[in-house]
């Protein structure tokens, strides 16, 4: 009986140490789990974010180059007129309001907006622009400089005469006030802090504004240096805090976006509990009394736990989790449903995930599930709108696993995220980069790519309007006023022009109307009449009433014709009808090129 008793014992406890043993691998392999999706989730936000950051810097080059495309400059050291000209470009920009400067690609500066504040021609800083420049590309990004206490960036691009870049058009933001900064504000958070930092570890923009001017862990800038891609990045600081970063590297300029917080943070409840557990199957291991009853007892708690330790991760994951069945109904949604889609804990499931997508995405999102679910393992990535449970429609990005053949699931896995902002943000950024700031209209770019659509299609009849008088107004009363002039010259054009037509503001005081679809010079010379007449009428500006004309040259192109050349000969037939007026055109105004 008592080697009965003995044996019993020692199966008990062989029980216990090979479950154990199989509670700890198995532990080890949801924590790798975990952190693999976690990490994989870290890294994409990491490169969306970066890209943003990317485009951000990419447009304040634009901005540089549309500004060589209306102005006409005369590279003299110390000239008067293109001192005027970066003067006008600081006032109109809402990127560069620090300064603009004219340098040589030695880095002599040939003119500049303002007299101090400069940053001096050997600051290391400008490095990295000009030999960017200097090898040919059409945008360069500086360091950090630090001019009486303010940090500064300098955004360069080539003027380029007779075919060849004969000297620098910089502009100059102070990094506290850019949007940029603005928007890494935007990205604070408690739990880890998010930089921009230049090609020396020097913050150009974070989320705590402190930071700016400040340089990042030494571990970092080594681990840049070393690899400027996407990686992750464990440190200890000299406090002896563990840290981890997720960097970006390879943006304009050889910046970089970084993510730091500490391990701790980073791992969160999911290796908390872990350690938690493996302490707990190694004391039940030590213990091993009453082998059957104790296995059984110990299956039950670690089984618990385990559902605590998911249920946890899913209740504080900013992501959504679903299971759908092969028919697209919900089968299981994460607790984080309440936060992220605003429906009671439950609600979904036993619903179809179609109820819920927009009627416009409804067919897309069928396709794609259709395709998911034809092919074994297969991963898509793809972007809906869907109905809250407050019924507003929001952007999601899914990532959905084809697990119908594993037993453990048997479903389609969905990870959803909201990027309603971010989508917002991008928007926000493609519509300014195609209309002006201050009147709201189409800019030139727009507008070119207009004309090239429609001439492919129709003739398109093409007005080129530019102000008659607007110029002694500006002197007059100032900048301001003649803000206000444009912006109410703008609006009395937009009654003027059909639905279809396109109105663009193209320069300072010009202005450009496509009208698609019409060959007729009676239909030019009855618009061109309208212009005329609405511009006619006073304006009243800061109190007082002002008058000024239009001159307005019509072109009738037929499709198929060249756009460029379509554009020129309506600036040359207004050209004729100001010249009609004036027989001597104004000394120094730019005109579209021959």
């Amino acid at each position: 009986m008592r080697l009965r008793n003995w044996i019993a014992v020692v199966i008990g406890i062989a029980l216990l140490a090979a479950a154990g043993t199989i509670g700890f691998l198995v532990n080890r392999s949801a924590l790798q789990a975990a952190d693999g999706v976690h990490r994989a989730d870290s890294r994409a936000l990491a490169v969306n974010n970066s890209t943003l950051v990317g485009q951000m810097e990419l447009l304040s080059a634009t901005e540089l180059g549309e500004f060589l495309g209306d102005a006409s400059l005369h590279l003299g050291r110390g000239n008067a007129a293109d001192r005027a000209a970066l003067r006008s470009l600081v006032g109109e920009s809402s990127t560069f309001r620090y300064g603009a400067m004219l340098i040589g690609f030695d880095g002599t500066v040939l003119n500049a907006s303002r007299d101090t504040g400069l940053p001096a021609a050997d600051n290391t800083g400008w490095q990295p622009m000009l030999a960017t420049l200097q090898a040919g590309q059409k945008a360069g990004f500086s360091s950090i400089m630090v001019v009486d206490g303010a940090y500064l960036q300098a955004v360069g691009v080539p003027v380029v005469v007779g075919g060849a870049p004969a000297a620098i058009l910089v502009g100059l933001n102070d990094v506290a006030q850019t949007s940029l900064q603005q928007y890494t504000v935007t990205l604070n958070s408690g739990a880890h802090s998010t930089t921009i930092v230049d090609s020396t570890g020097t913050v150009a923009a974070a989320s705590n504004a402190k930071l700016l001017g400040t340089q990042i862990d030494p571990a970092i800038r080594r681990a840049l240096a070393a690899d400027p891609q996407t990686q992750f990045i464990e440190y200890r600081t000299l406090a002896g805090t563990d840290m981890i970063a997720i960097v970006v590297g390879g943006l304009p300029g050889d910046w970089a976006y970084v993510r730091t917080q500490t391990r701790k943070s980073f791992d969160g409840a999911v290796h908390t509990k872990s350690q938690t557990l493996n302490l707990t199957l190694g004391a039940m291991l030590l213990i091993g009394v009453l082998a059957i009853t104790a296995l059984g007892y110990r299956t039950q708690i670690q089984r618990r736990r385990a559902d605590e330790r998911f249920q946890a991760l899913f209740q504080h994951a900013p992501d959504l989790v679903s299971v759908l069945d092969a028919e697209g109904r919900i089968e299981y949604s994460s607790p984080s449903a309440v936060a992220v889609l605003g429906f009671p804990e439950g609600k979904l499931v036993g619903s179809s995930v179609f109820d819920i997508v927009h009627p416009e995405h409804l067919s897309y999102m069928r396709e794609q599930f259709a395709l998911l679910r034809a092919n074994r393992d297969a991963v898509l990535r793809l972007q809906a709108v869907v109905r809250s449970g407050h019924g507003e429609y929001r952007w999601f990005e899914f990532t959905a696993s084809n697990k119908l053949h594993d037993p453990s699931l048997h479903g389609i896995v969905i990870n959803a995220r909201d990027i309603s902002e971010t989508r917002a943000f991008q928007e926000r950024l493609a519509h300014e980069a195609q209309h002006d700031p201050l009147t709201g209209l189409p800019n030139r770019r727009r507008m070119q790519d207009e004309l090239d659509a429609s001439l492919s299609e129709e003739p398109v009849a093409v007005l080129f309007v530019d102000l008659d008088g607007f110029k002694p107004v500006n002197d007059a009363y100032g900048h301001e006023a003649g803000d206000e002039l444009l912006r109410q010259v703008a609006e009395r054009l937009s009654g003027c022009v059909r639905e279809r037509d396109v109105l663009a503001r193209v320069g300072g005081d010009e202005f450009v109307v496509l009208m698609p679809g019409v060959l007729s010079p009676a239909d030019g010379d009855a618009m061109s009449a309208r212009i005329r007449h609405a511009l006619e009428r006073p304006f009243a500006i800061g109190g007082a009433e002002v008058r000024i004309g239009a001159s307005v040259g019509v072109h009738l192109a037929a499709g198929a014709s060249d756009p460029d050349e379509a554009l020129r000969a309506a600036d040359h037939a207004m050209y004729a009808v100001k010249r009609s007026r004036h027989p001597q055109p104004p000394a120094g105004r730019h005109r579209a090129a021959d």
